[in-house]
């Protein structure tokens, strides 16, 4: 297949230019820059001024900026650490999916959505974004801190239940599910066991050798990045899966950190992209019933999820400004619930105003949630100099 350069330099241009500008006017206007990439995509998108064409694509490029995210925060984990932190939050996250999937179930029939699309519907909102919870909290509290474990752990445990529902969304009896989960997991240990073989016998060996050039340590782990991303794709995961593997068996190394700043300009101009796709699929022209009653639950849904966070941590006697930061953090839809819908859409068993519902009520908490922890909450990117931490 032919790829038309001329186009892609040119929408790639045309999203950096749009986001710089609406970045500033949202920055003088002291709101989050992240909506900034939101409103680019609409305005300039397929349903605005119609420069971008095509949203797929910019989407397809942006997930590079996910697959980054997840390496980077396997790099920042010991394996040790990885499995304590499963232990903790497992209990919290387990209870909080089951009550937001039940939760949702009883809207989506009450809407009369079919039993069908409301059990996807309720699987795809029982998560939380990876992408905005760990793109909004600051870089010291996520590495060091007690919050950034948890919400570490807590994401990436609802990561895994996300992977397991599109396979089995993708899946026909359910003895065969049972059993793709079960192969699920035995390709995930051996895939894990051969990228800790491979680094310890490959990579750190040439990172000794070569470690004062810089720019090869940074194609390196970009490159055993990459490959383990796509070996975690050809097994049947997923590229953030692999991608989280490689991250976590280069943790061991004394480089990671180093490699982990070097690598944080490029996961920026990719999660732009992604943001920028988000908005640019919002197709506010052709509103049905399903697209009101999508911003409408979109709005309860992130108290729903604050609600549930903030009892859940409760219960684990976490400190009350820990748990209602956290809790505000952890409060919308995931990314997760984009491909969750097109699973189903795939497997024929989703209709499309069940999968309108998906995405305006995933885009309505995205916005609502981000607006709340920007002007709440310290982020990386707050307007305002005494919320602004990296």
């Amino acid at each position: 297949m032919q790829i038309d350069l001329a186009s892609l330099i040119f929408q790639l241009c045309a999203i950096i230019i749009s986001a710089a500008l609406l970045g500033t006017l949202f920055l003088y206007a002291r709101q989050p820059i992240i909506l900034a990439y939101f409103a680019a995509g609409i305005l300039i998108g397929p349903q605005g001024l119609n420069l971008i064409t095509d949203a797929d694509n910019i989407t397809q490029i942006g997930h590079l900026g996910v697959i980054l995210l997840l390496f980077l925060i396997g790099l920042n984990l010991q394996p040790k650490k990885l499995i304590l932190l499963f232990q903790e939050s497992a209990l919290i996250t387990l209870g909080t999916c089951g009550f937001f999937f039940a939760i949702t179930l009883a809207v989506c029939l009450i809407i009369q959505l079919s039993l069908t699309d409301s059990l996807v519907v309720a699987a795809a909102m029982m998560f939380s974004s990876t992408v905005i919870g760990l793109k909004l909290i600051p870089t010291t509290t996520l590495h060091h801190k007690h919050m950034g474990e948890v919400m570490t752990s807590i994401l990436l445990v609802q990561d895994i239940l996300a992977i397991c529902v599109i396979i089995f969304l993708n899946m026909g009896d359910g003895n065969a599910m049972w059993l793709s989960f079960v192969w699920m997991l035995g390709k995930f240990a051996l895939i894990t066991t051969l990228a800790f073989v491979g680094v310890r016998y490959i990579i750190l060996p040439l990172f000794q050798r070569f470690d004062v050039i810089q720019e090869y340590s940074f194609v390196t782990t970009l490159a055993w990045c990459l490959l383990w991303a796509e070996l975690g794709h050809q097994v049947g995961l997923s590229y953030e899966s692999g991608a989280f593997i490689a991250g976590i068996s280069i943790a061991v190394s004394k480089v990671s950190q180093a490699i982990a700043v070097h690598l944080k300009p490029l996961r920026e101009f990719f999660l732009i992209l992604f943001f920028f796709a988000i908005g640019a699929k919002m197709d506010i022209y052709h509103s049905n019933f399903y697209t009101l009653l999508g911003i409408g639950y979109g709005i309860g849904l992130v108290a729903i999820k604050f609600w549930g966070f903030t009892t859940a941590f409760k219960q684990a006697h976490e400190k009350g400004p820990l748990t209602n930061e956290l809790s505000a953090r952890l409060s919308q839809a995931s990314e997760f619930s984009f491909l969750v819908a097109y699973a189903a859409i795939q497997a024929e068993i989703l209709s499309s105003n069940a999968a309108t519902f998906i995405q305006i009520t995933t885009m309505t908490t995205f916005i609502i949630s981000t607006y709340w922890v920007v002007k709440r909450f310290p982020t990386p990117i707050s307007a305002d100099k005494k919320l602004r931490q990296d």
